[in-house]
């Protein structure tokens, strides 16, 4: 790396996920398969639709784009992450809670660092979905576990004084000279690696009784990249040629289903969990090897972003499946019955999506000669004359019931959980105070591009566009 050279933010967010992609390469080989394969969907996908490929990013993008996963375990670990992320333009947005996602016990309230402009996002997506241990809810953890979770975790170190200073500078100028950024690169994706040292096996697996997630964050000593996710265009060929290459699924896609209208939110899937050595430290003293499942690598195919409105409908079309299956005869297979339900109740076409506000578009204007020449026009006339054209806003963010699938599929049982005691609350606010920043709504993030693009498009037609199903 240049050490004369001050480098942007985006600069080193592009260089850092590359090195955690080695790192977590090194680490679990099978990776490396699926970014293989991966590669192969996209060149086929890209082969067969032309330029249609790019219609939710550029081929450039896609070939980058990966979001990763880690764990913490309090909320000085989270507002710690927070510091290290903003080096990279990495900013909080979303809020998800698992713990009530699945019927495993999945004790973590989580956010996504990524950046927020839409052109630090073209230039480099790089997100991280990051996930706090929730120790003090009551339903997983009693009140002596959570004490020995507070001590544990809280005589631990994840991040060394250094990271967090160049960090805050990084974040504050906007770039790091090369000498600088080249430490920050070394020591922030040193403190995502997989710590060699000794597991205490009792309390690890005390804590895998109750969740294997909670295991995984408050059990070891350190945090680590828990799966680092490409992205493909065509799931459903990249599911099929790793079974095919003899690498084990989960049973299913998590998500919406492939069906004959356009891809919305976001489908996940993974291969399982894999044995990983590890060195336990034993209550006689004795230090013997042992292996753990806890890391997977994860797939993604992004769509188009829904807005509050098509999130409704879709909630509603989640629980219409659910409740189609249970009353179904066994193998049923979900997919076949989501797919019906979608038929049902989604267009299947872009611009109605777009002119039924159920999801979000950019809007440019064509030529100013096919717009209406009376001063308005509604958003309907002018997009249906093609004097207006909608383009998809990519969908940047994360659905907490495909993460719980996700993280279901990998454990090796459900763990405990008592339903009889009280949750502890968090919603985004809550979580916003814990960070010590403001944790942006998805829905505020995409509003605002719609809205600036209908500005830009009166502007160049020289009219009011009137009749908009939603505020801009």
């Amino acid at each position: 790396m240049p050490t004369t050279t001050k480098l942007q933010l985006w600069e080193l967010r592009a260089e850092f996920a590359l090195r955690l992609a080695t790192l977590y390469g090194n680490e679990v080989p099978a990776y490396n398969t699926l970014v293989d394969v991966s590669r192969e969907v996209n060149e086929d996908f890209i082969r067969r639709n032309g330029q249609a490929a790019e219609r939710l990013g550029s081929v450039e993008r896609v070939t980058a784009e990966r979001h990763g996963a880690i764990r913490v375990g309090s909320p000085k670990e989270l507002a710690q992450v927070a510091r290290i992320f903003a080096a990279f333009g990495m900013h909080p947005v979303g809020f998800y809670d698992l713990r009530d996602a699945s019927k495993s016990s999945v004790p973590v309230v989580s956010t996504a660092f990524r950046p927020v402009d839409s052109q630090e996002l073209a230039k480099n997506p790089f997100r991280v979905f990051t996930s706090m241990l929730a120790h003090d809810d009551r339903r997983f953890f009693d009140k002596e576990t959570q004490d020995q979770l507070e001590s544990f975790i809280g005589a631990r170190t994840l991040f060394p004084d250094e990271l967090l200073h160049l960090a805050d500078k990084s974040a504050e100028e906007g770039r790091l000279d090369g000498h600088e950024a080249e430490r920050l690169l070394e020591l922030a994706t040193s403190a995502f690696k997989l710590s060699a040292d000794p597991v205490d096996h009792d309390w690890y697996f005390k804590l895998e009784a109750i969740s294997a997630v909670a295991a995984d964050i408050g059990g070891v000593p350190s945090t680590h990249i828990n799966h680092l996710t490409p992205r493909v265009l065509d799931i459903d060929d990249l599911y099929a040629r790793m079974q095919a290459r003899g690498i084990t699924m989960i049973d299913e896609i998590q998500g919406p289903p492939r069906w004959e209208g356009p891809d919305v939110l976001l489908r996940q899937t993974s291969f399982r969990a894999l044995a990983e050595e590890r060195v336990f430290r034993y209550s006689d003293g004795g230090i013997r090897p042992g292996s753990l499942r806890v890391r997977f690598g994860e797939v993604e195919q992004r769509g188009i972003a829904l807005t509050e409105k098509g999130r409704n409908l879709y909630d509603r079309m989640v629980a219409e499946v659910d409740t189609w299956l249970a009353a179904s005869p066994a193998g049923t297979s979900r997919s076949e019955i989501a797919a019906q339900v979608w038929k049902k109740n989604l267009p299947d076409t872009e611009q109605e999506l777009a002119l039924q506000d159920l999801a979000y578009f950019t809007y440019r204007a064509a030529e100013p000669a096919a717009a209406a020449r009376t001063g308005s026009a509604s958003l309907r006339d002018l997009v249906e004359a093609g004097a207006l054209v909608p383009e998809p806003i990519v969908y940047e963010d994360f659905l907490p019931r495909s993460a719980a699938g996700i993280f279901q599929s990998n454990l090796t049982d459900d763990g405990s959980r008592d339903d009889a005691q009280a949750g502890t609350p968090y919603d985004i606010d809550r979580l916003s105070e814990v960070l010590g920043r403001r944790i942006y709504d998805p829905n505020d993030l995409y509003s605002a591009q719609r809205s600036e693009s209908l500005a830009q498009a009166e502007r160049a037609l020289g009219i009011t566009i009137t009749d908009l199903t939603f505020q801009h």
